[in-house]
């Protein structure tokens, strides 16, 4: 039995498509794909890519590596539960990960027991944390997120160290100021435009 790896954009939803998520994380023997190509069975389809810009046209050539799984004899596919794969794609993604969310102990990633939602919080830091150098200089420390639901930052804010964060929080800074969040706060269920705010 062959093996077919489907490609969807990661923008929707796999889950009516597919049973299984792919990790993009593939193991191959470097012996096969060598026998392979010199038996010249491994045929890739390379549609060019077209990139236009402002200054010039670019044709690229390009290929994934899923669709060379049905090329493969013997291909295993290790199912793992969605709760221990965890995307990282940008320093949303980081934060969960640095958080007291989850551990790591010897390799391997395990999530904090005493979280009680089964779903993790949806996070968005915004542009001002695209960079991880932005987000390693705006934390002092990683905020305890395990109460936390949903997390919105705009604008120039700072976070200070040992701050908790619960339930939906937003926090926004008004423009051209710098909002600072201080040290050893915990803010439940608040939208946070000032540091007024957060004291009521």
């Amino acid at each position: 039995m062959n093996f077919k790896l489907m490609e969807i954009a990661r923008n929707q939803d796999k889950d009516d498509k597919c049973k299984l998520i792919d990790t993009t994380n593939m193991w191959v023997s470097l012996r096969t794909i060598k026998r392979l190509f010199d038996t010249k069975r491994l045929k890739l389809q390379m549609p060019p890519i077209s990139k236009e810009d402002d200054y010039d046209q670019t044709l690229l050539q390009g290929t994934d590596a899923g669709p060379a799984v049905q090329f493969f004899d013997n291909v295993i596919g290790v199912s793992i539960p969605k709760s221990r794969f965890v995307p990282l794609d940008a320093t949303s993604d980081l934060l969960l990960l640095q958080s007291d969310l989850y551990t790591s102990r010897e390799g391997v990633l395990a999530r904090n027991p005493a979280r009680t939602n089964a779903l993790n919080p949806v996070i968005d830091l915004g542009p001002k944390y695209e960079k991880i150098a932005d987000f390693r200089s705006r934390f002092k420390s990683i905020p305890s997120i395990v109460g936390l639901d949903s997390l919105i930052v705009r604008g120039d804010v700072w976070f200070g160290a040992n701050i908790t964060l619960k339930g939906h929080m937003t926090i926004v800074a008004k423009p051209g100021l710098k909002l600072e969040i201080p040290d050893g706060v915990v803010i439940e269920n608040k939208e946070i435009n000032d540091i007024a705010d957060i004291q009521e």
